[in-house]
Order: C-alpha cells, then sequence, then structure tokens
C-alpha cells in the first residue's frame, strides 16, 4: 500500500552524525542540530534513530521520548583510548563508522521497518557520513529495496568538503543543505542541493527577565554595551569589532564589549589587537553556585572595554546578555546558517548579521546587515540606533515575530515536505496530497493569525527533551 504523506504511523528515521546529545559528542553547532533535530521528530510522534560517536561511558543504546527516541552511540571501543572528546582519534572512528553501520542500520532498523509495512527516511550529516550513505544506498541495491527508503545527506558547512566523492554521492542520495548562502557555493561545484533552514527550540522565546536586564546595565554602567558570541576565528570578524569599539571610544562614547569565544589560539590575536588599538581588557571567571553569578563576574571585570568572558553561559544568562546588548554583534564574513542571530533575535536582541547564511535578516526591519569589513560601518549603525529608539523597539518585535517562523517545528515541517517530494519521485508515496493546508503553513506563522493576546502568550514554550550538555 502507498501513502499519500508522511506521518508517524507510517514512518521511520534514521539521523546518521558524528556529533550527538553527550557532552562527549558536542563539539559544536551539529550536536546542537541533532540534540534539536531527533527531539523534535521524536516529539512529533516519529520513531527516530540516533547514530553517533557517542560518551564510552554511558549506554550503548538508550531509549527516550517514551521510546520513540533511540540513541546508538558509537564506536565507544575507540572512544575509551580517546576520552578528549567526539573528534579525538577522529580517522579510527570515522573508520569504524564507515564499516560497520551500513550493514546494521540495513539488517536491524530499515528491514524490519519494511516488514511492517513502514517508509524509512535516513538523514546524514556533514562529510563523515557520505561514505556512509552511499553504501547503505549499495546495499539497499543489491537487497532491492533502494527505491522503498528516502536517504537525504546535509551539509552544514564547507568543511572537508575535498574528501568527499561528490559524483558517487549524488548519484546515491539526495543532497541537502542549511541556506541559499550553501545552495549557491555547492551549485558552483556542479550540484543542486535542497535547502532546509535550521531551526531553534521554542524555549528560547521566554522573555528575559526585565529586572535582571535592568541589573545588568546598571552594573556596566555603558553607553553602548555589546555582545559577541562566537568561536575565535577570522570568518567571525572579531578584529572588525575590536576596531569598532576602539572607534567608539575615541568618540567618546563608553562602549563594552562582553565576548565570548571558544579556546581557539586565535583569540590571542584578536586580545592583543584590541589591547594594541588602546582598549582595556579584563578576564570574566564564573562565580559558582548563585544564579546570577554571570553577572557578578562582570562586575568584577570593570573597568573594561573588552571584557574576555572565561565560562559557559547558560542560555537564561545569553538571552539576558542577547536583550541588554545595544547590539549583538553576529557578523561573521562566512556564515552557513547563522543560530546564534536567531537565537538572539528570539530574546529580542537587535542583531547585526553578516550577509551570507543569514536568509531570516531583513535590514533595518528586524536586523542590521553588515555588508563590508569596514568598521565604521558597525559605527553608523550603532549611531543611527541611539538616535532612532522608537525604531528600535519595533525592529526588537520584529525580530522576535522572525524568529518564530525558524523553530525546529517549522523546520520539520520543511524537513517533511521536502521527503514526500523526494518520495512520489521515487513512487514510495502516491501523487495524491493529503496534507491539510494548515500544516504547510509555519508553526510561526500560524501562531500570529490566531489573534487575541501578544506573541509572548502564545506557542509552546516546551523544552527539549533530553539535554545533556549546554555550552
Amino acid at each position: 500500500m502507498k501513502y499519500s504523506n508522511i506521518t508517524s504511523e507510517n514512518t521511520e528515521f534514521v539521523l546518521l552524525s558524528f556529533e550527538g546529545p553527550d557532552c562527549y559528542s558536542m563539539a559544536g553547532g551539529l550536536g546542537v542540530r541533532m540534540q534539536n533535530l531527533s527531539g523534535t521528530l521524536a516529539e512529533t510522534g516519529f520513531t527516530t534513530h540516533l547514530f553517533y560517536i557517542g560518551d564510552p561511558l554511558l549506554p550503548p543504546e538508550e531509549k527516550l521520548e517514551n521510546g520513540r527516541l533511540i540513541l546508538h552511540r558509537w564506536s565507544q571501543w575507540i572512544s575509551r583510548y580517546h576520552p578528549g572528546g567526539v573528534y579525538a582519534g577522529e580517522e579510527g572512528k570515522l573508520a569504524d563508522f564507515t564499516r560497520s553501520i551500513p550493514g546494521f542500520i540495513v539488517e536491524n532498523v530499515i528491514k524490519p521497518a519494511i516488514d511492517r509495512g513502514r517508509m524509512v527516511a535516513v538523514l546524514g550529516e556533514e562529510w563523515q557520513t557520505a561514505e556512509t550513505m552511499c553504501l547503505i544506498s549499495d546495499i539497499l541495491h543489491n537487497e532491492r529495496l533502494r527505491e522503498k527508503v528516502i536517504l537525504f545527506w546535509n551539509a552544514n558547512n564547507t568543511f572537508s568538503f575535498h574528501r568527499v566523492d561528490w559524483g558517487r554521492l549524488n548519484s546515491a542520495v539526495t543532497i541537502t543543505t542549511i541556506s541559499r548562502y550553501m545552495k549557491h557555493i555547492m551549485e558552483r561545484m556542479g550540484l543542486n542541493p535542497l535547502v532546509i533552514p535550521n531551526g531553534i527550540p521554542d524555549f528560547l522565546f521566554r522573555k528575559p527577565d526585565e529586572q535582571t536586564i535592568s541589573h545588568l546595565r546598571t552594573v556596566l554602567n555603558t553607553d553602548i554595551l555589546l555582545c559577541k558570541v562566537a568561536r575565535w576565528d577570522p570568518d567571525k570578524r572579531w578584529i572588525e569589532v575590536v576596531e569598532a569599539v576602539a572607534r567608539l571610544k575615541e568618540l567618546g562614547l563608553k562602549t563594552i564589549l562582553l565576548a565570548r569565544g571558544g579556546k581557539e589560539p586565535y583569540g590571542d590575536e584578536v586580545i592583543n589587537r584590541a589591547l594594541a588599538s588602546g582598549l582595556t581588557v579584563k578576564e570574566a571567571h564564573a562565580v559558582p553556585g548563585e544564579p546570577d553569578g554571570y553577572i557578578k563576574s562582570l562586575a568584577a571585570a570593570m573597568p573594561a572595554d573588552v571584557i574576555d568572558i572565561r565560562f559557559q553561559l547558560s542560555l537564561d544568562a545569553l538571552a539576558v546578555l542577547y536583550r541588554a546588548a545595544d547590539a549583538v554583534l553576529a557578523n561573521s564574513g562566512h556564515e552557513p546558517f547563522g543560530i546564534v542571530g536567531l537565537e538572539a533575535m528570539a530574546a529580542g536582541g537587535i542583531v547585526f548579521t553578516g550577509s551570507t547564511g543569514e536568509d531570516y535578516s531583513i535590514p533595518m526591519v528586524n536586523s542590521f546587515m553588515i555588508e563590508t569589513s569596514d568598521p565604521m560601518e558597525i559605527v553608523s549603525y550603532l549611531t543611527y540606533i541611539h538616535s532612532y529608539p522608537r525604531q528600535i523597539r519595533r525592529m526588537r518585535s520584529s525580530a522576535r515575530l522572525t524568529a518564530r517562523y525558524f523553530t525546529w517545528e517549522a523546520a520539520v515541517q520543511n524537513l517533511l515536505r521536502k521527503l514526500e517530494s523526494q518520495g512520489r519521485i521515487q513512487g514510495v508515496l502516491n501523487n495524491n496530497f493529503a496534507t491539510p493546508i494548515s500544516e504547510l503553513i509555519p508553526a510561526g506563522l500560524i501562531i500570529a493569525d490566531k489573534g487575541g493576546g501578544s506573541l509572548e502568550e502564545k506557542g509552546s514554550l516546551a523544552k527539549l527533551p533530553y539535554n545533556r550538555c549546554l555550552a
């Protein structure tokens, strides 16, 4: 029997990724993506298998969400020799992942699902899973099951593109990516990927506490408060931000940059440039055991022009910083999508994005778009912010509304529609379109059109179904 649509009653998901929800496996945005994507699929009712390089000290298999989410921690026997994290001993893990996963998935997940009359969608993430996806396709062809399984492979970035056999991958699976910017990069390589945007979880729309925001602004006592959260990397355009702070200081505007980088060595270059530009730089270290410890830490680092935050910030703390800042600087020169910008917009922050993969950015409506490497562009927009407070209030409201279009619930609906299209091409779905129009509209639009009450009073504030490691 052919189905008209993909539903939780007729379809199971298999997700493949090096990164996952364990602290051991959470190295960056990919781990967050897999946690949210798998969790949202399971919350929606889909049986979802997530295969990843898991913590060697946790169970090899774990069931969550009433059994709908099955975590498969792979290559644990190798990870025991590499306690440093998911990418320690990467080549050995890659070889084991590629060798052992395809046959296991076909025999233990795909065939049993097909025997029960269900479809299977397999989604691979990033270059490490490319050959694994090709091998799954090969096995399915040999078993004469290929047309019954939908295979998608997703590019979140351009990392290690040179290691992918694009001809083989393109003939084996449907290639996807996360923004029009990434699509254009890949089109120049002779590919034509589908675009399925990333998302953010609903709970990020909780409004930060206004008293906490006011307290932070009072403690820092500055004319302009800036915030930047990004890896220490030249692509993130840290130098331009530091130079903009120096220009503002020259203009007599007291400015503080709250800088949260990573562990990358490029951070030393950024700090040295700040010092050379005449800025005072102080480090802020964690104050443990107190909910507002991060504010006390920032206060202890005063006076300073740049506060180098040397500890992890909770999502609630980040939301306060994003909302309290005059601008959140997500001004990357190369950004495949830009999750930080969306997170800040959800909190009601004013975001300065770059002009690459940030498809959600509408300049002067919900954000400012930085299009050059000239620090004076940043300075001019900050001057505008102080000159037109009413327009900025409208932009903050527009930013929150825009972010509603990019929740994980909306992203999953987008994914399902793309999978259905491919399913009809393969013949695993029939061509009767039975999906109600309400399910084709992003969740944010439905919320906005319901009427009666403010945006903040509507929509789910559900937390993630599982959350093992917050950066």
